[in-house]
């Protein structure tokens, strides 16, 4: 056996005991120490580097890790093996999902802004945001000699007066608080139930002085991130609000990878409780806590997330959707609570799932897909999702046809050297400028932050700006030479944006010809998915009205960079509306009403699934957009080359 010590940058350190020749990063999950491994230990994303410090490590170089860096004791875990007694440094890059969660009480009326115009659509859309929970007070006479009734069937009566509904169910929960909140209140209550057209459940049971709060709680599943609000089922104030990265990301960035864990010994438990207990439990506990209320408080979730992460949220066997005919356990289900899952609000909470339509068209696209309102105009709209996976609908009040694409995880920082999500440290925005070649860039975060990462959206900007000012090719190599230009033994290039004594990290933040070439074939699935799905219909780009931009890649994107490195296509700026994080926004839409999750469903019955690999002209598109901004310039006439 040998002690492994793995340190942060932020100072905190575990220690824990492996056997001889065990794989480091193995060692690191099997002890919850969190490094981002993309491509789940194959040693193909370089994103799993730490630096060794002191000890015994067997580790091979690879093509990750250049001469400097493997002199300065960097090493991938994927690759090393613990031959000793061992102390390894994981920088933020390897581990800023980890535990950079942003948890926000969100009372004032600047927070919820993004929410505001959802809001106002789907209820003008006549979707109000009204549900069927509610708090009935009621009095009962307190039991005597002469009425001996019991307690449950006191409250029953007194329910199907108030309410007028016979059925009248009482669970577990409930009836283990009832008698003492009965007789500390004199028999006179506040139920929190949820009343449907032919019965009654009742949530909960409080004092009849007692201050309630009945909260709901929204969350978008990512396959990177997961965001979530908590909310006052009544009102429909957001109470909180908060972000953080899917703890499943070490089993792999994308699904494949996933599910290719969960079929391992014990691999659906681990997938189930990295999302449940080491994602969503800490995010409700933190979010409640700012809103300054229970988690038992919660009586209703909505969920949004793609169909591999719901299989795995509910650890249900998601190997059948990466084999083909590619059939899932279900599309729709309302039959979850979260005891069922161990989640840690109210046990009888109801779990609303937003149906998926596809094996890779799911929850968070049909959720994304009522916020945007392209069903409810007559314009033909294009509704873009950017993820993990790329996701499509396009249509307008008459028809809906979709489709998903394999983006990788670029857009959310993965496959990208410097690369992270969305968060504190990272560049979201940049400038360069071109005689000189220096950057200006902005950084999430507090003023002073200082750089660690490039986000989605700031990826986007410097591949575009690297491109107007001719410092790369159109096929994404450095033609230019200057200070923040450096080469490797091979001729290599990368661009510097901040040095290491610049930075927040303990490295250069750059970016590399390899990540300017993922991220090329990235925004080139995007472009040869519109393409195709438009070409089925027999539409071109010059039909398209609208476009609707969602995904939690930044504050937004700079849709003009979009255009002209060719990710989208090439129509008027004023076109392109960026609506956040569509898949939260859905779900919080399903949470408070009724009719929107009812609207939910009915668009993903009516919705036409495109599978893209079955398309002959699919992969001479995607092929064709592997260039700045394409190979054919004529599709992008605005775009200087």
């Amino acid at each position: 056996m040998a002690n492994v010590t793995f340190r942060f940058e932020d100072g905190e350190q575990v220690t824990v005991s492996t056997a001889l020749g065990e794989n480091l990063l193995e060692t690191a999950r099997k002890s919850n120490v969190v490094i981002d491994a993309p491509c789940s230990g194959n040693a193909s994303c370089g994103k799993c580097k730490v630096k060794f410090i002191k000890g015994k490590l067997d580790s091979k170089k690879t093509r990750h890790i250049s001469d400097t860096e493997y002199e300065e004791g960097w090493r991938l875990a994927c690759v090393s093996q613990v031959a000793g007694d061992v102390e390894v440094m994981v920088p933020d890059i390897a581990s800023a999902y980890r535990s950079r969660m942003k948890v926000a009480d969100l009372s004032s009326p600047e927070e919820v802004a993004i929410f505001d115009e959802s809001k106002r659509k789907i209820e003008e859309a006549d979707l109000p945001l009204h549900n069927n929970i509610h708090i009935v007070r009621i009095k009962m006479d307190p039991p005597s000699l002469e009425d001996t009734m019991p307690d449950i069937e006191r409250v029953i009566r007194a329910l199907q007066e108030a309410t007028g509904i016979q059925y009248i169910r009482i669970p577990y929960s409930c009836l283990r608080k009832l008698p003492n909140t009965l007789r500390s209140s004199n028999f006179e209550l506040q139920c929190i139930i949820g009343q449907a057209q032919r019965h009654v459940f009742v949530y909960d049971v409080y004092g009849a002085n007692e201050d309630l709060i009945v909260g709901g709680l929204a969350v978008d599943i990512g396959t990177t991130t997961v965001s979530a609000v908590v909310v006052d089922m009544i009102d429909g104030r957001i109470l909180a609000k908060a972000s953080t990265g899917n703890g499943q990301i070490r089993y792999g960035a994308d699904v494949i990878n996933r599910i290719i864990e969960s079929t391992k010994q014990g691999g659906r438990t681990r997938l189930q409780d990295a999302i449940v207990a080491e994602t969503l439990n800490p995010m409700i506990q933190q979010m409640c806590k700012a809103a300054h209320i229970s988690t038992r408080h919660i009586y209703r979730l909505a969920i949004a997330g793609n169909t591999t992460m719901n299989h795995l949220l509910m650890g249900i066997n998601a190997d059948p959707l990466r084999m083909e005919p590619y059939i899932p356990a279900f599309f729709k289900t309302n039959s979850f609570y979260a005891s069922d899952i161990n989640l840690k609000v109210h046990p009888d909470a109801h779990i609303i799932m937003a149906p998926n339509i596809g094996s890779y068209v799911g929850g968070d696209i049909t959720a994304g897909t009522l916020v945007s309102m392209l069903w409810n105009q007559p314009e033909f709209s294009l509704f873009i999702d950017l993820g993990t996976n790329g996701e499509l609908v396009f249509g307008n009040s008459d028809f809906m046809m979709s489709c998903a694409c394999s983006a990788g995880p670029a857009f959310e920082g993965g496959d990208i050297s410097c690369g992270m999500r969305a968060t504190d440290g990272a560049i979201e925005a940049c400038t360069i400028d071109a005689e000189t070649m220096e950057p200006d860039f902005a950084i999430i975060g507090d003023e002073g932050e200082k750089p660690i990462g490039l986000c989605g959206s700031g990826i986007i900007d410097v591949i575009a700006e690297l491109f107007r000012c001719k410092i790369i090719s159109p096929k994404g190599k450095f033609i230019r030479d200057g200070k923040r230009i450096k080469r490797d033994a091979y001729g290599m290039g990368s661009y510097v944006l901040a040095f290491e004594e610049e930075s927040g990290s303990v490295k250069d933040v750059e970016i590399t010809e390899v990540d300017i070439d993922n991220f090329i074939r990235a925004k080139g699935a995007i472009f040869s998915a519109i393409r195709t799905m438009l070409k089925t219909l027999d539409f071109d780009i010059s039909m398209i009205e609208q476009v609707y931009v969602a995904g939690g890649i930044g504050s937004g994107i700079n849709m003009q960079n979009a255009i002209n490195i060719g990710m989208f296509p090439d129509i008027p700026v004023e076109c392109y509306h960026y609506i956040g994080n569509s898949s939260l926004s859905g779900a919080y839409a399903m949470l408070l009403s009724t009719k929107a999750e009812r609207k939910v469903y009915e668009l993903a019955q009516n919705m036409t699934y495109l599978e893209l690999s079955t398309e002959p002209g699919y992969m001479d598109e995607f092929v064709a957009c592997c260039f700045l901004p394409h190979t054919d310039s004529s599709l992008f006439p605005s775009v200087e080359q």
